[in-house]
């Protein structure tokens, strides 16, 4: 297959940052000194974050307001993206591989633009990317089929030799959907859903040395 443009998820496809997402509620409590129950991430990630708030602070008496419990569960999102969240294995390379091939790439993102061109610039990776798009910009979530169209035409590549990297199923089946070539990339967050997405991608990596497309 002849490659042309690639569409790339952040979270879990190319920034080790999905174990975070999920024991967010747990590290808020502990940050607060209290011990979090074994459920809790389980119970605020069917949340909103206005929600998530709220039960933090009814159900553990928490003394900041609610606007100061999502401020400061922003705050550490924040500091994650700007200093530690590290690239996962083999992506500098391969991302370096397509650029040399002249294939254009964008990131297309459930996060924050300013947080992920942070992450992007001190990973060292951000000159790869054309641009990037959220889906706050584009309006829709990732289970839209039509937010991966919006990429694709914004990357202006032929859709049969534009290739989409997605690690979580929702948004592998929205890529599908939109009749386009889906690599899935393994993370360990998605690995309640792993025979799943094998069985709706079209490629199942376990990390991009095992890519071998490009040669």
């Amino acid at each position: 297959m002849k490659i042309k443009g690639a569409i790339f998820d952040l979270d879990g496809t190319l920034i080790d940052s999905m174990f975070f997402w999920d024991d967010l509620g747990a590290e808020y409590l502990r940050q607060k000194g209290i011990i979090p129950p074994s459920n809790i991430n389980e119970i605020l990630k069917a949340l909103s974050l206005e929600q998530s708030a709220r039960y933090l602070k009814e159900t553990y008496a928490i003394n900041e307001s609610e606007v100061e419990i999502k401020t400061e569960i922003i705050s550490l999102i924040e500091n994650q993206y700007r200093y530690r969240f590290p690239l996962k294995p083999y992506v500098a390379p391969f991302l370096d591989r397509l650029y040399e091939n002249r294939v254009k790439m964008c990131i297309a993102t459930a996060t924050n633009h300013e947080l992920a061109t942070a992450a992007l610039k001190r990973l060292g990776i951000a000159k790869y990317f054309d641009f990037i798009l959220t889906c706050t910009e584009a309006g829709m979530g990732k289970d839209d089929p039509q937010f991966f169209l919006k990429a694709l035409e914004m990357l202006k590549t032929p859709k049969s030799e534009t290739i989409v990297f997605e690690d979580a199923l929702h948004a592998i089946k929205s890529a599908k959907l939109a009749g386009l070539y889906v690599v899935a990339v393994y993370d360990k967050s998605s690995d309640g859903d792993k025979k799943e997405i094998k069985s709706t991608a079209d490629i199942y990596i376990n990390s991009f040395e095992d890519w071998e497309m490009i040669s």
